[in-house]
């Protein structure tokens, strides 16, 4: 799998994956890749921020490992700190933004499997991710 960065003729920039350079230059060819946006299909490859680098150099430090511990910790805590706790009413928050009733933001909360396939029903993306609650203790730890 490879991923692009992407751009329609109207300026919009997003993100996809293709199997290979020659799968997305098969579909773009097509007219199957759409921008996410504004259903433009007249899209261009930008360049990526990403650098690769095809050797490695001896005299490079070796990164140190990672702790895994610690960084679900912070990811846990990122999430916790950006985002609006709605609790059990998250398919009725969720539904509301996608219609425009009220602002997009970012929630947490839960939501019953037939609540999870009403929202996959209306198109709405979400990520289901199990999350600990945070004390404050556990922040300074």
């Amino acid at each position: 799998m490879i991923t692009f960065d992407l751009k329609c003729s109207r300026g919009h920039v997003f993100e996809v994956w293709f199997e290979s350079l020659e799968s997305f230059e098969e579909q773009n060819s097509k007219k199957l890749v759409t921008c996410p946006y504004c259903e433009d299909t007249d899209i261009r490859k930008v360049l990526s921020p990403v650098a690769v680098r095809k050797s490695h150099s001896e005299d490079r430090p070796v990164p140190a490992s990672i702790d895994y511990h610690k960084l679900a910790k912070e990811v846990v805590e990122y999430i916790h700190d950006n985002s609006e706790d709605v609790g059990p009413k998250f398919a009725a928050e969720a539904l509301k933004m996608h219609y425009g009733v009220t602002e997009k933001r970012s929630i947490r909360g839960s939501a019953t499997q037939e609540e999870e396939r009403s929202l996959r029903e209306e198109g709405i993306d979400f990520l289901k991710i199990p999350v600990p609650k945070i004390s404050d203790a556990d922040k300074k730890n």
